[in-house]
C-alpha cells in the first residue's frame, strides 16, 4: 500500500505485510477460498441449527410462480429471511399475510451467493390465540370493506322450502339433530352434501359444496334446494377456522340459494355467520328457523277456516234476525184485510142499490119516450127534412173564393222560396264552402280546421285543401243592422 514500507505494520503483534503473500514460520493454515469458507459456514450453521422454532411477524410475504413462499420474520431488533417450499405451502392451514405473528419451524441455512442466512420453513402456525384473533379481525375488515357482509345482500328465507340442502359432516351428530328436528316440525326433503368440517382442506370442500348446490339446475333430475344449511358442532377457534377462510365466505356471498349458517354453539361466531343470509345459534336452531311447525300451521289453517265459515254465515244469521224482527212488527194478514173487506162490502151494497135505481130511471124514461115514437110523427119528421134539403142550393162562390185565396198564398210562398234558395247567390258570383259531410262552413276558424273543403260554384263543385299553417283570416266587422224595410213587412208569412 502506498505510504507503508516493508517494516511498517498495523500493530505490534501483526505480521509484517509484504507485496507478495508468503508463508510465515510455524504457519500451517493455508488461505481459504470464498467458496470454501462459505461451505464451512453453511455446514456449521446447518449442523448447529438443524431444527429451530422462531417466533416473529411476517413481512414481505410473496408467492413465486413456482408456488414457493418467500417472506421475512422480524421482531423489534432483527429480521431473518425465510422460504417455504411449495409442498409445505400447500399444507399451510391459513393464508400467510403481512403482519401476522407466527411460529415457524425449520432449519437454518446460508445462501453463499449473497452471504445471507435464512430459515427453510417446514411448518408455520399462528403464534397464539391472540394472533389468530388479530388475523380474523383483519380478514373480517377486508371482506367487510368489499361489501360481503352488507345487510342489503341478505335475502329473505323461503317460508316453506320443499328441498333443503345441508353442508356438513355425514358422520357427526349435527346431521342427526337437523334431520330429527325437521321430522318433528315439518318433514322435508333433505339433500346432504358430505364434507370435512375441520382440518386441512376443509374450507375448499365446504366452498365446493355451496357452489355445487347453486349449480344444480332447477329442472334437473336432482331437485334444486330452496334453502341451504351450513352446519358444524361446537369446538375451539382452531376447529372452526375453516369457516373463517376467505374461500368459504366468498362462496356463501355468491350463493344463489338463501343460506343459514349454523357453525358452533351460540357463543361461537365465524365469518361464515356474517356472510350467510341468516345465522342460527346451533344446528338444531337452524332446522327450527328453516321450517315452521306443521301442527301450528294446521291449527292456524283450521282457525282461518272456522273464521271464514263464521264470516260467511254471519250475514245469514244477521239477516235471519232482522227478518224475524220485522215479521214480529208486521200486522196480521186478517187485520190488514179487515178494512178492505168492510170497504168492499160497502161498495158492493152501494153498487147494487145504484144499479137498481138507474134501471128504474131508465125504465121510466123509456116509457116516456115510447109515447112519442108514433108512426105518423116519424113520417112527418122525414117529410120536413126532405123539404129543407130540397130548398138548399149550392153557390159557386162558396168554393172558388177559398181556392183563389189559397192559390195566391201558395204563389207568394213559391216566390219567397225562389229568392231564399241557397243556390241563387251562386248566379251572382258567390261561392258556397262545404265540408266533407256537405254541410256549409260559415266561419274561417272552422274552415282552417278542416282537412279538405268543397267550393260550390254556379257551374259545379271544386275540391280544395286548406294551406298548412296559414293564419286564419280576421272575420270582418259586422255592419250595424238596418231597420227592416216596409217591403219586408209586406212579404207574406210562411205557414
Amino acid at each position: 500500500m502506498p505510504g507503508l514500507s516493508d517494516n511498517d505494520s498495523f500493530g505490534d503483534d501483526a505480521p509484517a505485510a509484504g507485496l507478495v503473500a508468503k508463508g510465515q514460520a510455524g504457519d500451517n493454515a493455508a488461505p481459504l477460498t470464498i467458496t470454501e469458507i462459505s461451505g464451512l459456514l453453511k455446514r456449521t450453521v446447518e449442523d448447529r441449527f438443524g431444527f429451530v422454532r422462531l417466533r416473529g411477524e411476517l413481512s414481505g410475504v410473496k408467492r413465486a410462480a413456482s408456488g414457493h413462499l418467500y417472506c421475512c420474520l422480524k421482531d423489534e431488533g432483527a429480521v431473518i429471511d425465510g422460504v417455504m417450499w411449495r409442498g409445505q405451502v400447500q399444507r399451510l392451514p391459513f393464508q400467510a399475510e403481512d403482519g401476522i405473528e407466527v411460529v415457524a419451524s425449520g432449519k437454518l441455512t446460508t445462501y453463499p451467493g449473497r452471504s445471507k442466512y435464512q430459515i427453510v420453513i417446514e411448518t408455520m402456525e399462528i403464534a397464539g390465540e391472540g394472533a389468530l384473533l388479530a388475523l380474523l379481525e383483519k380478514t373480517r375488515q377486508r371482506l367487510a370493506a368489499e361489501g360481503l357482509f352488507a345487510q342489503e345482500r341478505k335475502r329473505a328465507l323461503p317460508f316453506l322450502p320443499r328441498v333443503i340442502g345441508v353442508v356438513t359432516s355425514p358422520t357427526g351428530a349435527v346431521i342427526r339433530d337437523i334431520l330429527h328436528r325437521l321430522e318433528d316440525r315439518f318433514p322435508t326433503h333433505v339433500l346432504v352434501w358430505p364434507v370435512q368440517v375441520q382440518g386441512k382442506g376443509a374450507e375448499r370442500g365446504i366452498a365446493e359444496a355451496i357452489r355445487g348446490f347453486s349449480a344444480i339446475p332447477a329442472d334437473g333430475p336432482v331437485p334444486r334446494p330452496d334453502l341451504l344449511i351450513v352446519a358444524r358442532g361446537g369446538g375451539s377457534i382452531e376447529d372452526l377456522w375453516c369457516f373463517n377462510e376467505e374461500v368459504v365466505v366468498r362462496a356463501l356471498a355468491d350463493s344463489s340459494i338463501p343460506v343459514i349458517s349454523a357453525v358452533g354453539h351460540e357463543t361461537d361466531t365465524t365469518l361464515a355467520d356474517h356472510a350467510a343470509d341468516r345465522r342460527a345459534p346451533t344446528p338444531t336452531a337452524a332446522a327450527e328457523i328453516a321450517v315452521p311447525v306443521r301442527r301450528e300451521l294446521q291449527a292456524a289453517i283450521d282457525e282461518l277456516g272456522l273464521r271464514q265459515r263464521k264470516c260467511a254465515l254471519r250475514p245469514v244469521d244477521l239477516g235471519r234476525e232482522r227478518l224475524q224482527a220485522r215479521i214480529a212488527r208486521l200486522p196480521r194478514p186478517e187485520a190488514l184485510a179487515a178494512q178492505a173487506t168492510l170497504k168492499l162490502d160497502d161498495l158492493a151494497e152501494r153498487l147494487r142499490r145504484g144499479l137498481a135505481d138507474r134501471a128504474a130511471r131508465a125504465r121510466e124514461r123509456l116509457q116516456g119516450d115510447s109515447a112519442q115514437l108514433s108512426a105518423p110523427l116519424l113520417r112527418e119528421r122525414v117529410r120536413s127534412a126532405q123539404r129543407h134539403l130540397a130548398s138548399v142550393r149550392l153557390q159557386r162562390s162558396l168554393l172558388t173564393a177559398p181556392l183563389a185565396q189559397r192559390r195566391e198564398r201558395l204563389a207568394a210562398i213559391a216566390r219567397l222560396a225562389e229568392q231564399l234558395h241557397p243556390d241563387r247567390p251562386l248566379r251572382r258570383g258567390y261561392v258556397m264552402v262545404l265540408d266533407r259531410e256537405g254541410k256549409a262552413v260559415t266561419d274561417a276558424a272552422r274552415a282552417a280546421r278542416e282537412a279538405a273543403l268543397t267550393l260550390k260554384f254556379r257551374d259545379g263543385p271544386l275540391d280544395v285543401i286548406p294551406a298548412a299553417g296559414a293564419p286564419a283570416p280576421v272575420p270582418p266587422r259586422k255592419a250595424p243592422a238596418s231597420p227592416p224595410s216596409p217591403a219586408a213587412d209586406r212579404q207574406p208569412k210562411l205557414l
